[in-house]
């Protein structure tokens, strides 16, 4: 751990901070903005499984307000313009939610417990798993919660702090294992879970996304 924790101790002390501090603002912005606007980072965190970041990115701004108000096939025709690998799934998910869009907010207002709010979304917002739930949650402000991509798990392997899985999606299971692991690094870093992702993937991608 001790070669990983020096990267980031490097980090921390160059003009990446600012870049990654900028971005936790933004996200804290989201989650103060109301309804509207989170489902909307929901709806991105629900295309960005399977699927690239940048290209999510991409989507969001184009369809924006579209997450609102567009029919599923509408959804689903927008998707597949754009690129999307799964234009019809992605659209259902994202037209199913939007029935929910209230009682999500109010869960992440009156669940004060994040692991127990990470659950409630997890078992009703159809297409949100352990690492997509986790996405959403910080990208709106939370600050507790790891988002165990291949890259991150990539990292860590590369660091010995985990054996590489033989499969890209992780159980439940062991998803808390590999983000206990984080939250020690966490805290030997001095940074949230929300902030070390930033860091961890800069360190491996050399990109700041979200």
């Amino acid at each position: 751990m001790k070669n990983l924790l020096n990267e980031i101790e490097e980090l921390k002390n160059s003009e990446i901070k600012k870049v990654i501090d900028s971005r936790l603002e933004d996200f804290e912005k989201i989650g103060n903005s109301g309804s509207n606007e989170v489902f909307k980072e929901m709806c991105f965190c629900l295309m960005t499984a399977n699927f690239s970041a940048k290209g999510g990115i991409k989507i969001q701004s184009e369809i924006n307000e579209g997450f609102l108000k567009l029919s599923e096939n509408e959804l689903s025709k927008k998707l597949r313009e754009l690129g999307h690998r799964f234009p019809n799934t992605r659209a259902k998910y994202i037209y199913e939610s939007r029935v929910k869009k209230e009682e999500l907010f109010i869960a992440l207002k009156k669940i004060k417990e994040d692991l127990v709010l990470r659950e409630w979304i997890v078992k009703n917002i159809k297409g949100l798993g352990m690492k997509e739930s986790s996405h959403f949650l910080r990208n709106i402000g939370f600050k507790n919660f790891a988002i165990i991509d291949f890259h991150i798990v990539d990292l860590l392997s590369k660091h010995g702090l985990i054996e590489a899985p033989n499969s890209k999606s992780l159980t439940p299971k062991k998803y808390v294992e590999i983000e206990n692991i984080l939250r020690e690094i966490s805290k030997a870093s001095r940074l949230n879970l929300g902030e070390l992702d930033l860091y961890l993937w800069y360190l491996e991608t050399g990109n700041i996304l979200k």
